[in-house]
C-alpha cells in the first residue's frame, strides 16, 4: 500500500528485525518531513556465532539407533525477539500519548510478529501499514515510497 497520507505529528515505524527507525511527521499531509526520533540496533549475529554446541541427539526407540535434533535457530529466534521489543516500545510511547497516529513499514515476516505482538492501544493508531523492507533507505526516500501514488 502507497499512497499514504501523513498527518503533522504521526509516528512512522520503520523496522526490519534487525533495525528499527522512528519517524516523526514534522511536515504536514501534503508534504511530510520525517525526522528520526528512535533509532534501535539488534546485536544479532549469525546462528553459527551464537550456537556453541553441535545438536543434540535422542534416541528413536529401544534400538540403537539415535537421530540428530535440528539446530536452535538463535539468528531467526533474536529477530522475532526484537519485534516483540519493538511493539512493547510502541505501546508504551502509545500509553502515555506520545503519538495518535503510526505508519508502521516492514518485510512481511517482520510486520507479521509485530501485529501478534501490538497492544489493542497501538493497533488503534494504526493509520497503515506496508510490508516492504525500507530501513536502508534513507528518510526522504522513505517519504516518497510511503507517499508516492501508483
Amino acid at each position: 500500500m502507497t499512497g499514504i497520507r501523513i498527518d503533522h505529528d504521526a509516528w512512522v515505524f520503520v523496522g526490519d528485525g534487525e533495525k528499527a527507525l522512528v519517524f516523526r511527521n514534522e511536515g504536514d499531509r501534503d508534504f511530510p518531513n520525517l525526522q528520526v526520533i528512535r533509532d534501535f540496533h539488534s546485536d544479532n549475529p549469525k546462528t553459527s556465532d551464537q550456537g556453541t554446541d553441535a545438536p543434540g541427539r535422542f534416541s528413536d526407540g529401544p534400538g540403537p539407533q539415535r537421530s540428530a535434533a535440528e539446530q536452535t535457530d538463535w539468528h531467526t529466534l533474536e529477530k522475532h525477539r526484537f519485534a516483540k521489543d519493538m511493539a512493547e516500545m510502541l505501546y508504551k510511547a502509545a500509553h502515555r500519548g506520545a503519538y495518535k497516529q503510526l505508519v508502521v513499514a516492514a518485510p512481511p515476516v517482520v510486520l507479521g510478529d509485530l501485529r501478534k505482538a501490538f497492544h489493542k492501544e497501538v493497533k488503534a493508531r494504526i493509520v497503515a501499514e506496508v510490508d516492504k523492507e525500507l530501513t536502508g533507505h534513507p528518510s526522504h526516500e522513505i517519504e516518497k515510497l510511503l507517499t508516492r501514488k501508483h
